[in-house]
């Protein structure tokens, strides 16, 4: 038997102003590439990082509510990789609760790895999140 093929989950968040109106968007794809779901949320006025944060929980309940034990998450915040790698310390009080969230959702799922990507490799999730931004604008 073939174990399941592990999504993976594109994620991006960004804030126009920083703070500023901000919104996520998430990418999941089959390893092959093929597309799975995207969807994106505007959150109102945070910073970049607090929207990046809501894009990986996002993609962490996502994989909860659809029984995935396992995702492959990348992103282009090396701030949010490091911190959910345990190799930076969460310092800032806004995103200690989501991180702590997050270590929850990883947890709950069994199997989260964490990729750095460049911008170039997450233009999808980075078009879903101004496609947002740009809806609550309206």
């Amino acid at each position: 038997m073939n174990p399941e093929p592990i999504p993976i989950a594109y994620i991006d968040g960004g804030a126009r102003g920083n703070p500023g109106p901000a919104a996520f968007g998430v990418r999941v794809e089959q390893p092959d590439g093929t597309l799975v779901e995207e969807f994106s949320e505007s959150i109102g006025v945070a910073t970049n990082n607090v929207a990046e944060y809501r894009g990986l929980l996002a993609a962490l309940e996502w994989a909860r509510a659809h029984g995935h034990r396992a995702l492959h998450v990348r992103s282009d915040s090396l701030l949010l990789v490091q911190q959910m790698l345990g190799n930076f310390k969460v310092k800032n009080s806004g995103l200690q609760p989501l991180h702590a969230k997050a270590r929850l959702l990883v947890h709950a799922i069994g199997h989260v790895t964490f990729e750095h990507v460049g911008r170039a490799l997450n233009a999808h999730a980075d078009r879903l999140a101004n496609a947002a931004m740009d809806a609550a604008r309206e």
